[in-house]
């Protein structure tokens, strides 16, 4: 029998984040053969996987990253099926690693492919679903170019934001992160009017008609009181017309524009847990 030593273990467990006596085994099973016992780890991890696939991963932790020359930002979340594990330190760190790799590429399907450690990321998800008993998988996947790119993460990890300004001026980047954090905190729907999907629109004009119909307003006056009603709608729900959290007096635009009058809110994503 071959001997294990407490130094190939630990190799291992650095390797796979597997614990220590999965990674004794392993090797054991496999006579000691480094290749052979990841490859046994993640076979136990398409197990675990097969098995929990069809289970609820809405918790975990949403991370934005930004390059160094802040014009381009990404948002992952790493999902799992429970806080517990959400709120893990190794997890959290994994999430974060994950993040710095995704700023490299256009889109999830790329990304999952991408090598991290000697490994695919969508290896490094089922060898820890094998790891940590869950189901680990990408939930969230957005990017965003601009001129600027600030982002935001909520306490906890739960909602993660990006948001792109036109321009590179002095205060770009409180501007970007206060904006960034209202993203977070009212959840808009879109960045302006324009960016309302017409099947929103249509089923706010819809809803606000019934509603005045409930209060016995004339149908003849149902079209231009319902189109107030939009107003309000797109006040309330698209970022930029937003009354700004931190001032109510401005809005986000507003505020925006007190920073420098040339600048402007041009996009922003969102992510959030749950």
């Amino acid at each position: 029998m071959v001997k294990i030593t407490a130094a190939e273990v630990n190799k291992l467990r650095k390797t796979t984040g597997a614990g220590m006596m999965d990674c004794k085994n392993a090797l054991v099973e496999a006579e000691g053969d480094f290749e052979k016992a990841i490859e046994i780890l993640r076979k136990k991890g398409q197990k675990v996987a097969a098995k929990r696939a069809d289970r609820d991963s809405s918790e975990g932790a949403a991370i934005a990253k930004v390059s160094d020359d802040n014009t381009e930002g990404v948002i992952i979340s790493l999902n799992c099926e429970t806080d517990f594990v959400a709120k893990n330190d190794s997890f959290v760190n994994l999430a974060n690693e994950l993040a710095n790799l995704a700023l490299a590429y256009d889109s999830k399907e790329e990304f999952l492919t991408a090598s991290l450690n000697g490994t695919s990321v969508q290896d490094k998800l089922t060898e820890q679903t094998g790891v940590i008993g869950e189901k680990i998988e990408i939930g969230g996947f957005k990017r965003l170019k601009a001129p600027f790119v600030g982002s935001y993460i909520h306490a906890g990890n739960k909602i993660a934001t990006l948001v792109g300004l036109s321009s590179v001026v002095e205060g770009a980047a409180v501007a970007a992160k206060d904006v960034a954090m209202q993203a977070a905190a009212m959840n808009p729907v879109a960045l302006n009017e324009e960016g309302v999907d017409q099947s929103v629109i249509d089923k706010e004009i819809e809803i606000a008609k019934d509603q005045l119909r409930q209060e016995g307003k004339p149908e003849a006056m149902l079209d231009n009181i319902a189109k107030g009603k939009l107003k309000r709608f797109f006040k309330d729900n698209t970022l930029v017309n937003q009354d700004f959290i931190k001032d109510s007096k401005l809005s986000v635009a507003q505020y925006v524009k007190s920073v420098d009058d040339q600048l402007e809110v041009i996009g922003f994503e969102r992510v959030a847990l749950g």
